[in-house]
């Protein structure tokens, strides 16, 4: 762990002090005899903990610690001073100071400090860089794709990323309609705050409810203590509602509330609990006509339609398959540790003319599927059995795409090896080069 610390002092007696006790606990100490020259280590080198003095020749040291943490969030200052005071120590902390310590008296807790102070900007460092992974993974840049149809969502989804509005994504099952949901949080200015996705077809009532608003203890039967809901856990974040046409409708009135008022009631509870939450809800249904037939509330369907954004199925964006294929083999190739496979254009073609009905959810699957049971072959060996073009009506019951497919099969079993090939099929090694230029597998 980085463990350099810079000392700003103009007593050159202290400051020489503290560098012989600082240095022999194995820190790397810089120091340095007033702000401006402090300034100019903390620019040049990694320091992780500064200690100051109040009383510099061109600073107030108790100033001094905003201006580090504005320019170095994740530099903790401890503030060191002969003649403390209250005020100086409670101004150092608002400014951002780790500690405040008096000289002489607290010698001795410095380096249990320095120890603390170093955590402290380590763990602040590796929640900044989980926070700045999540955000990369979540950017808009990050949805595969160029189709214009894509491009018109990514583009309305950018758009309303930084506002309060509810959204409402629609599409079809498996378009990436969280992907696009936590995309929308991480662009926006709740990116801080929690991101919670509920999947509203996974639950029933009872446990939807208890699950979404929480419950007060004796609230109903197993109810043993007082628990949060998903809604509170989301506060000042976002709460993704997928699926949410699937909704029971008494429940639908509470979710309107909420919307409403930004306050609920949980199950068992007399008082209403007050929350900051943005909702964004998806579904793969036309909820206005779900309303017509009495199965969704009208009042609810206007109030999270505030901001609708359609994400296209894959059928409607056949440009994109080549690029999302090429994605999914790269990451599960990743995964699995293998080689990038070899990708023809007949698997290209075979992927573009299916109806993908899982859209891309489906793609996931197949091709990660495909890299599993791959090893050194073409992917298009390892399709499920309806991806293959012998699977039209045309071909299914067809002899001869029979016989070849089988021919294929045993040649990966042999290695290739057309002796041992044409011994197991129970045929002439003549017969079989025959039927392999025959069906164009050399």
């Amino acid at each position: 762990m980085n463990s350099n610390i810079l000392i700003i002092d103009d007593d050159d007696d202290f400051r020489k002090l503290l560098v012989r006790i600082i240095s022999k606990e194995g820190f790397t100490v810089f120091d340095a005899d007033d702000a401006a020259s402090g300034l100019k280590v903390l620019d040049k080198e990694d320091i992780k903990v500064v200690l100051s003095d109040v009383r510099l020749p061109d600073a107030n040291g108790v100033e001094l610690v905003g201006a580090i943490k504005a320019k170095h969030p994740f530099v903790e200052v401890i503030v060191i001073t002969s003649h403390g005071t209250i005020e100086d120590g409670v101004k150092s902390i608002k400014n951002g100071a780790f500690d405040y310590l008096v000289k002489i008296q607290d010698n001795q807790k410095i380096i249990p400090l320095l120890n603390k102070a170093i955590e402290k900007s380590a763990l602040q460092y590796r929640i900044q860089q989980l926070e700045k992974k999540i955000s990369d993974k979540f950017s808009f840049d990050n949805i595969v794709g160029d189709s214009p149809a894509l491009q018109k969502a990514k583009t309305l989804a950018g758009k309303v990323s930084d506002t309060d509005a509810t959204v409402l994504l629609l599409g079809e099952t498996g378009t990436g309609k969280e992907i696009f949901a936590q995309s929308i949080h991480e662009a926006g200015k709740r990116k801080l705050y929690p991101f919670v996705a509920v999947n509203c077809s996974a639950f029933g009532k009872e446990i939807l409810e208890s699950e979404l608003f929480g419950h007060k203890m004796g609230g109903f039967t197993g109810a043993v203590k007082d628990k949060k809901g998903w809604l509170e856990e989301a506060n000042k974040g976002t709460i993704f509602l997928d699926e949410v046409g699937e909704m029971n409708i008494d429940l639908q009135a509470k979710l309107l509330r909420v919307l409403e008022t930004q306050e609920f009631y949980r199950v068992g509870d007399s008082k209403p609990t007050k929350v900051d939450v943005r909702v964004i809800a998806a579904t793969n249904r036309n909820l206005q006509e779900e309303a017509e037939k009495g199965n969704f509330r009208l009042d609810l369907f206007y109030r999270l339609s505030v901001f609708q954004i359609p994400l296209p199925s894959l059928a409607e964006r056949p440009e994109d398959m080549e690029p999302l294929a090429f994605h999914f083999i790269k990451i599960y190739s990743d995964r699995m540790n293998k080689s990038f496979p070899k990708v023809t254009k007949e698997f290209l073609l075979t992927l573009k003319k299916h109806p993908w009905k899982g859209n891309i959810r489906e793609l996931k699957n197949v091709i990660e599927r495909a890299l599993i049971l791959c090893d050194k072959e073409l992917l298009s060996e390892h399709l499920p059995f309806d991806f293959t073009p012998q699977s039209s009506s045309e071909h299914l019951f067809d002899l001869a795409e029979v016989e070849k497919q089988h021919i294929k099969k045993v040649m990966r079993y042999t290695n290739n090896n057309k002796t041992e090939t044409a011994k197991l099929m129970n045929i002439g090694l003549t017969t079989l080069y025959r039927k392999l230029q025959e069906y164009k597998l050399e």
